[in-house]
């Protein structure tokens, strides 16, 4: 690899984005890493991470949809609130339209146990599932495409500010990961391309 010029990409180590608020209601876990769904808009994961830059911390808020892996809602911001998380959900709402039942599965951060959060989902009639204390593995499909995300691109990258990481993270998101990117779990196709070969069987707005 040296002789090459290449390098390999570890992963880092873990840094908790989310803190649970205690006054919070907290909901069941409905998925019971159960990461699977028959159809489209049927269960949607999400979750909160961090990328460095040279102006100081940007917060990435994204929504996968569990039947394609695909992201379908994301949000970026300096700071980790409520708003963050409620910006990816409405993103995904707008793209997908969904009908029917809708669970909502997330971590028991503070921005997704908050009143405004919870009333999002409750006026689009999304039920909301949370997972158990301090599990990660609880949404591990969500945790994987953030290791994924930064070992193939925010960790090979000096941003200098936060406009610049924004970039190149939707590059990374909309144009590669779910367009480009083969996915094992899908069969060695894209997201996107998952949905597209399934599209005569459900209806999924893009």
């Amino acid at each position: 690899m040296r002789k090459a010029g290449l390098k390999g990409c570890p992963k880092l180590t873990f840094k908790v984005t989310t803190q649970r608020d205690p006054s919070h209601p907290v909901a069941d876990n409905l998925l019971e890493q159960d990461f699977t769904a028959a159809a489209p808009n049927q269960r949607w994961a999400s979750d909160i991470t961090y990328i460095s830059t040279h102006q100081g911390w940007l917060f990435l808020a994204v929504v996968m949809d569990l039947y394609s892996r695909r992201i379908v809602g994301w949000s970026m911001h300096r700071w980790i609130n409520r708003h963050l998380v409620i910006d990816a959900l409405n993103m995904a709402i707008g793209q997908r339209r969904p009908e029917g039942k809708l669970i909502h599965h997330s971590d028991r951060g503070s921005q997704y146990t908050s009143d405004d959060f919870r009333d999002e989902l409750d006026k689009h009639n999304i039920q909301c599932s949370m997972s158990a204390r301090g599990n990660c593995y609880d949404n591990a499909v969500v945790e994987s495409f953030f290791g994924l995300m930064k070992r193939e691109r925010v960790n090979r990258t000096r941003y200098l500010t936060r406009d610049d990481a924004k970039a190149d993270i939707f590059d990374y998101i909309e144009r590669f990961y779910n367009r480009k990117r083969r996915h094992g779990y899908l069969g060695n196709i894209s997201p996107a391309a998952f949905e597209e070969r399934n599209q005569n069987q459900f209806q999924v707005v893009h």
